[in-house]
C-alpha cells in the first residue's frame, strides 16, 4: 500500500526551526571564538562542527517525519544516521576553510560550497530513509542556488565585513544563524516539493506507530542532549573569551592612555597605532597603516642599529632601547621603546607589539646635562693642565688633588688624600696669616693670596692662591677649591729686582761720595806713614799702624764701592780657572792653617776656560774661600771643585762650618746685611754683582751646623 504526503505536523517543524536556529547560532558563536582563541581549539571546532550538523539534520529528520501520513511512521535508523555522520563530515571541511589565520574571498566561497553539498546529499539520504524519491532536478538545482548564495553571503558578514561598529557586532552571531536557519529550512521544504515522495506500508518497512513514536523521541532527547551540551559548552568558553576580552581591553586601554602603542605584522608593516601614536607622530591613521617604522626614521641611528634590532625580535626575543624619531612636521622626539615579537605554534614571531612611552624632555635634559658635563671635563681639564687644583671639605682636608699638585709638593696622591694643607706648611707665614685667610673663605668669601709652601723632600716653593668656597643651601660652605699657580720663579725674580734695586741705590751713592771719600784717605794715609818713618816711641809705632791699617779697610770698602759703581761692563777674556783658583788658595793658606783648616781642590779637567776678567774673578774666589774659612772658627775641611756641566761651568765652594739660618739665607747680598760681627756685606753684594757681569748666577745651599756651599755657574767657553 502506497501513501501519497497530503498534510504535516506543524509543531514537528516548529521545533525543527527553534532547535536549528539555537545550533546555528551556537555553531556560529563557536566559530568566531575559535578564531580568537589561543587554548583548547580543537574542542572548539568540533563542537561547532557538531553544533552545525545537528542544525542541518534535525529540520531534515523532524520534516520528513512532520511530513508523513497519520499513523504511519515510517523510517530506516541507520540510513538516517549516516546522513547526520555526512552532514557532519562536510561541516568540519567547509570550517576548515574559514577558520585560517587569513581568511579570503576564495575560502568563503569553497566553504559555503562544500556546506551546500553537504546540506543537499544529507536531506536526500535522509528521505530516502523513508521512501523511495524521485526528484525534480531543476527544482534542486534552484534549491542550491539559494542555499550557497545564502551562505556566501552570511560567511562574508561574518569575516570580511569591512568596518563594523559595536552595534553590528552584536547582531552578527543572531543574523547569521537566522541567514543560515532559512537556508536550511527553504531547502527542506523545496526538496521536499522536488520529490516524489511516498510512504510505502508493506514489505516490513512498516512499523507499530508506538514504536515508532518511542524510537522518535529516543532520537529527539539524543538530539537534545548533545544540542544542551554544546550550547553550554559555548556559553561557557563565550565567557572566558568575554572574561579574557574585558581583561585585554582593560589592559589595552590602560596602554592607550599611558604609552604609544603599535603593531606591526610579520613584514614590519603597521597594521595598529593608538592615538597616542598619531599624536606624537603627527600622522593621521591611516597615513601610518600598511607603512612601515622607516616613515619615522630620523637618521640619527646607523644601520647597524637597525639590523641588530630586527635580529633580536626576529629569532624571538624583546627588544627594549632609545630611538630618536622625526614627526611628520619634521621635528625630533625620543622613545622609550618595547617591542614584543607575537609567536605562532612554530615559535616564528608573525606580529610585533611596539610599547613605547615618550622620554623627549628628559634625553634633551640628559643632552644638556651630557653638554654641561662635557664643558665641566674640559674646563677641569684645562685647569689639571695649566694650574695646581686641590679640594678640600669643610674641616679642610684634602679630598682631590690633580696631577701638578703632587708634582709640585712631590707627594704621591694617596700621601696627600685625608691630610690638611698644615703638611705643606714652610713656617714662613705667621699663625695671624692662616687665621685670617680661614675667616675669610669661611665667611663664603673669596681669598686671594701669595704661600710659600715647602714641599716632600724639603724644598720651598711659592703659589699664588685663589680658594672659592661651595656654599650649601644653609650657606654655610660645604668645601672649598683651591686653584694655585706657580710663582717660585717669579718671586725668585722679585728678590733679584730688589737685590738690584739696592745695589743700584748702593752704587749710586758710591758714585757720589767715593771720590771725596777716597781723596782725604790718600792724604791720611801719607802723612800717617811720613810719622810712622820720623817716629822712635814704640808704643806711638803701635798707634800708627793701627791708624793705617783701619785707612787701609776704609780704602778698601771704598774700592767695593767704586766696583759698584763702575757703570763699564768688564772686559772678559778667555781664562784658565784653574789656575786662578790655585793662586787664590796659595794666598789664604797661611790663614787656613791658623784656623785648622784643610784646603782641597778638585777638577775633571785638564782646563776649564771661561770667558772672564780674572782679576774680579779672582776677588769672588778670594771672598768665597774666606768666607767659608771663617765660618769654621773650630776647623773643618773647605773643598773646592770645578765641574763642566752641559753648556756650562760649575765652581762649588763647600765647607763644614756653623752654616747659615734659613731666615738669613734670603737677605745674603744685601747691602749692609753680614753674618760676621766685623763684616759689612759689601764682599758678597759685590761678589754678586761681579758674577752677574759676566752672565752668570750663585745659588747658596746651606744647613745649619752642616756647612754652606757657594755654586758659580758660568757659561763654558770652547
Amino acid at each position: 500500500m502506497e501513501y501519497i504526503v497530503d498534510s504535516f505536523n506543524p509543531f514537528l517543524i516548529l521545533l525543527s526551526i527553534i532547535l536549528t536556529i539555537l545550533a546555528t547560532y551556537t555553531a556560529i558563536d563557536l566559530l568566531l571564538i575559535y578564531k580568537k582563541a589561543e587554548k583548547n581549539k580543537r574542542r572548539i571546532f568540533i563542537s561547532g562542527s557538531i553544533s552545525m550538523a545537528i542544525g542541518i539534520w534535525i529540520v531534515n529528520f523532524l520534516g520528513i517525519l512532520a511530513s508523513a501520513p497519520k499513523g504511519i511512521k515510517i523510517f530506516h535508523i541507520p540510513l538516517a544516521t549516516f546522513s547526520f555522520i555526512l552532514a557532519l563530515l562536510f561541516t568540519a571541511t567547509s570550517f576548515s576553510l574559514v577558520t585560517k589565520k587569513s581568511t579570503k574571498f576564495i575560502h568563503i566561497f569553497i566553504c559555503s560550497l562544500v556546506m551546500t553539498i553537504g546540506l543537499v546529499t544529507s536531506h536526500i539520504i535522509g528521505i530516502s530513509a523513508v521512501s523511495d524519491v524521485v526528484y525534480n532536478l531543476l527544482l534542486v538545482a534552484l534549491s542550491s542556488m539559494i542555499v550557497l548564495g545564502t551562505f556566501v553571503f552570511t560567511f562574508w558578514i561574518l569575516f570580511q565585513l569591512p568596518t563594523q561598529s559595536a552595534t553590528i557586532r552584536t547582531w552578527i552571531t543572531p543574523i547569521c544563524s537566522f541567514l543560515i536557519t532559512c537556508a536550511i529550512v527553504q531547502n527542506h521544504f523545496i526538496l521536499i516539493r522536488a520529490s516524489n515522495l511516498q510512504f510505502q506500508g508493506g514489505d516490513g518497512l512498516v512499523q507499530n506507530a508506538n514504536q515508532d513514536v518511542t524510537a522518535l523521541f529516543v532520537v529527539l532527547v539524543f538530539s537534545i542532549m548533545i544540542f544542551s551540551g554544546l550550547l553550554a559548552n559555548s556559553i561557557s568558553l563565550n565567557r572566558r573569551v568575554a572574561s579574557k576580552e574585558t581583561y585585554a581591553k582593560d589592559i589595552t586601554t590602560a596602554l592607550d592612555e599611558s604609552s604609544i602603542v603599535a603593531i606591526t605584522d610579520a613584514k614590519g608593516s603597521i597594521t595598529y597605532v593608538n592615538d597616542k601614536f598619531v599624536q606624537i607622530s603627527k600622522y593621521e591613521e591611516h597615513e601610518l597603516i600598511g607603512q612601515n617604522h622607516r616613515i619615522l626614521n630620523s637618521n640619527y641611528h646607523s644601520s647597524i642599529f637597525f639590523r641588530e634590532l630586527w635580529q633580536t625580535i626576529g629569532h624571538g626575543d624583546v627588544w627594549k632601547g632609545q630611538i630618536r624619531n622625526r614627526a611628520k612636521d619634521g621635528t625630533h622626539y625620543w622613545v622609550d621603546t618595547t617591542i614584543v615579537p607575537l609567536l605562532n605554534s612554530k615559535g616564528k614571531p608573525y606580529q610585533y607589539v611596539s610599547i613605547r612611552n615618550d622620554i623627549t624632555s628628559k634625553k634633551l635634559t640628559e643632552l644638556q646635562l651630557k653638554d654641561k658635563l662635557k664643558e665641566i671635563s674640559d674646563i677641569k681639564y684645562a685647569l689639571d693642565q695649566s694650574t695646581i687644583v686641590a679640594i678640600t671639605d669643610r674641616q679642610g682636608f684634602i679630598t682631590y688633588a690633580n696631577d701638578e699638585f703632587c708634582k709640585i709638593s712631590k707627594y704621591d696622591r694617596e700621601e696627600l688624600l685625608g691630610k690638611n694643607h698644615s703638611l705643606l706648611n714652610s713656617g714662613y707665614h705667621s699663625a695671624d696669616f692662616f687665621k685670617n685667610m680661614w675667616q675669610t673663605i669661611g665667611n663664603g668669601d673669596i681669598w686671594k693670596g701669595e704661600i710659600r709652601n715647602k714641599a716632600k723632600d724639603g724644598s720651598f716653593y711659592w703659589v699664588y692662591t685663589t680658594i672659592v668656597p661651595f656654599i650649601s643651601e644653609d650657606g654655610k660652605p660645604y668645601q672649598y677649591l683651591a686653584i694655585r699657580n706657580d710663582i717660585t720663579d717669579q718671586k725668585k725674580t722679585e728678590d733679584m729686582l730688589h737685590r738690584q734695586d739696592k745695589l743700584a741705590a748702593v752704587g749710586q751713592l758710591a758714585a757720589g761720595v767715593a771720590h771725596e771719600i777716597r781723596n782725604p784717605l790718600t792724604s791720611m794715609k801719607g802723612y800717617a806713614e811720613f810719622l810712622r818713618e820720623d817716629e822712635n816711641n814704640i808704643e806711638r809705632q803701635e798707634f800708627l799702624d793701627i791708624i793705617l791699617d783701619e785707612i787701609e779697610r776704609v780704602n778698601s770698602i771704598v774700592e767695593d764701592f767704586m766696583v759698584l759703581a763702575k757703570p763699564n761692563a768688564p772686559l772678559l777674556k778667555v781664562k784658565d780657572i784653574i789656575p786662578m783658583i790655585n793662586n787664590v788658595l796659595s794666598l789664604l793658606e797661611f790663614e787656613a792653617k791658623k784656623r785648622k783648616v784643610k784646603l782641597k781642590f778638585e777638577y775633571n779637567e785638564e782646563a776649564i776656560k771661561v770667558a772672564c776678567d780674572e782679576n774680579r774673578l779672582k776677588q769672588v774666589f778670594l771672598n768665597f774661600i774666606k768666607n767659608g774659612i771663617e765660618a769654621m772658627p773650630n776647623g773643618g775641611d773647605l773643598i773646592v771643585r770645578a765641574v763642566i756641566l752641559d753648556e756650562h761651568v760649575q765652581i762649588s765652594i763647600h765647607d763644614t762650618g756653623v752654616g747659615i739660618p734659613e731666615e738669613k739665607m734670603k737677605k745674603l747680598g744685601e747691602p749692609f746685611y753680614t753674618t760676621k760681627k766685623d763684616g759689612n756685606g759689601l764682599g758678597l753684594m759685590v761678589s754678586f754683582k761681579i758674577i752677574e757681569s759676566h752672565y752668570g748666577k750663585v745659588f747658596i745651599e746651606s744647613e745649619e751646623n752642616k756647612g754652606t756651599t757657594f755654586n758659580i755657574l758660568l757659561p763654558k767657553t770652547a
